[in-house]
Parts: C-alpha cells; structure tokens; sequence
C-alpha cells in the first residue's frame, strides 16, 4: 500500500484521511426521510356527543377505518391521527421482510409494551435476511418445513410469532377523512409507507398487484382503491382486513413529483436496511435463541429449496 509522505494543504480531504482526521466531526450526508404511516384501525372511537339533550359516550371513529399517522415536525412532537373508511393508493414501491414481536413481561408504568424484531427490507423472502438482533429471518429457519407438527414446541412457538411483512410505498389519499375526534377535515394526498402482515391481507394485495403485472404496466401507473372488510372471530371479537380493487382502464402519467417521491422511497429503504444491518453486525455474536439441538431437530425437517413456511 503506498503511503503519502508530503503534506498537501491543497488537498484536504486526502490529507484529512491520510492524517486520521476524515472522521472527526463527520455528519452523515444520507438524507432523512420520514414517512407517515397508513394501517387499518381496527377499534372504534369512543367520544361524547348530545343525543335528546343528554351527554353520552358515542362511536366518533368507526372501527376498520383507514389511518394515517403524521409525524410531528418538531422533534419529540405528538403525531397527527386521520382517519376515513375508504381510500385510494397508488404504489410506487414493494419490500419484504420477517417481523417479530416479543412482549415485554411485567413493564412498568410507561414502559413500552414490547419491541419488534425485524429484518431487512428485500424484494423478496427467498434469501435469509439478517435481522436487528445479530440473526436472520427474526429466528424462522430457512426453507419449506414440511411437518410443522413434528417441530419442537419452542420452535412452533417461534414460528407463530414471526409474520411474513409485504410493505407497499405509495400515494395515500384519504376519502372523507376525519380527525380523531370525528370532526371532518382536510388532508392532502402523502407519500406513506404501508406494513401488511395479515396473511389474507398480504395475498389479496399481491393478486392487485399480480392483476396489474399482468397488463405489463407498472402499479404506479394505476390507483387502488381500498375499502374494509369485517371479520368475525369465534370469541365475539372482530377485526378488518383490506378490500381492494385496481382501476386499469385509467392510467396515471409520471410527472416530475413523481420521480422525485420516488427517490425519497429509494432513500427510505436504503436508510432503513443500513441501520438493521448496523444493529446485525453489532449483535451478531449473541447467542441464539433456541438451543442447537432444537436446531438439529428443525433442520431435519426444512426443505431448502422452499422458502415459505407451511
């Protein structure tokens, strides 16, 4: 390797890395990009309102609205809440990943209730992705398994906690939105991320989006358009999934707002894959979660060549 031997004053930032200076007082040059987040809400609203001149507790917000979360600008800010029960989604970008949550036992007053284990951002899942706690794929073994039965309870356990995660990047637009108190309001069109981990929810988009492939046309050329359905679970209890619909017959020329959300989208993911993989290499050397002889037993059962579970 040759070194530099003569002082260049001319030059400062080889001589500031030569010298070992490059580092000190270094501001990352990556852009921040922060995005608002779109989900269904599952739970109503209660609020209070006059019904026959008495005050009574009424439902402000249905439940199986859409809901967009708008970071505060100012840092440690509270979040703006709208809601509607219908919108419209353009995509301009598609992700993967395995997400994890594990509950935190017993917190304390104001202790969150728990975290997410998650990996990288990918186009798809048929690789091993390295996750934020120095592993891959939030602890899912890879390939198909084909007796899950047989797995050991430690690893079923495991399993059923781990989501498989389609993230759609796209235009937002909220029909007849609300605030958190009910009260209409206006909002523009945003650029927003979308985490689907409901297995349904995550089928049903990729056939929009298969049914948009199939034209040889690109999702972002086309607006979804997004209701809720309702499920009911045996316990009484329900919960909502998307129901979505793709216009064909009218397609959306790109303009330069276009181009650049989309570099904003491009940045976002960069950003967030950096910081998992930062999280990867510093945790890497932790112990793993199941013991190797739990190991063994699942790596008897994996077909590697498939990489979804059954």
């Amino acid at each position: 390797m040759n070194e530099i031997t003569t002082i260049d004053t001319n030059n400062y930032a080889v001589m500031a890395k030569a010298m070992g200076f490059a580092s000190e007082n270094k501001k990352s040059s990556a852009k921040t990009v922060i995005l608002p987040r779109f989900r269904i809400w599952h739970q109503p609203i209660m609020g209070q309102a006059k019904v026959n001149g008495k005050t009574a507790n009424v439902e402000v917000v249905e439940g199986g609205s859409y809901r967009l979360e708008i970071p505060s600008k100012d840092e440690g800010g509270d979040s703006t809440f709208i809601f509607a029960k219908s919108a419209t989604f353009r995509v301009f970008a598609q992700r993967f990943m395995w997400r994890r949550f594990v509950a935190n036992k017993n917190p304390k007053p104001n202790e969150p209730k728990g975290s997410f284990h998650r990996t990288v951002m990918a186009d798809s899942l048929s690789i091993d992705l390295k996750d934020n706690t120095g592993g891959f794929n939030c602890g899912k073994p890879s390939g198909y398994i084909k007796d899950f039965k047989a797995l050991p309870q430690t690893m079923q356990d495991l399993l059923r906690q781990i989501r498989k995660v389609r993230i759609l990047f796209g235009y937002a637009t909220l029909i007849d939105p609300v605030d958190s108190n009910g009260k209409p309001t206006n909002i523009d069109t945003l650029p927003v991320i979308w985490e689907i981990d409901n297995r349904n929810a995550v089928a049903h988009l990729g056939d929009i989006i298969s049914q948009i492939d199939k034209k040889q046309r690109l999702p972002i050329q086309h607006n979804i358009s997004l209701a809720t359905e309702k499920n009911e679970l045996p316990n009484g209890t329900s919960y909502y999934t998307p129901s979505a619909k793709v216009d064909l017959k009218t397609s959306i020329d790109i303009v330069d707002s276009d181009q650049n959300v989309f570099k904003d989208f491009m940045e976002y993911i960069k950003n967030y894959n950096d910081y998992i993989n930062n999280q990867w290499s510093e945790k890497a050397s932790d112990e793993p979660e199941i013991s190797k002889d739990d190991m063994k037993v699942v790596e008897s059962f994996v077909d590697i060549d498939n990489a979804e579970v059954a």
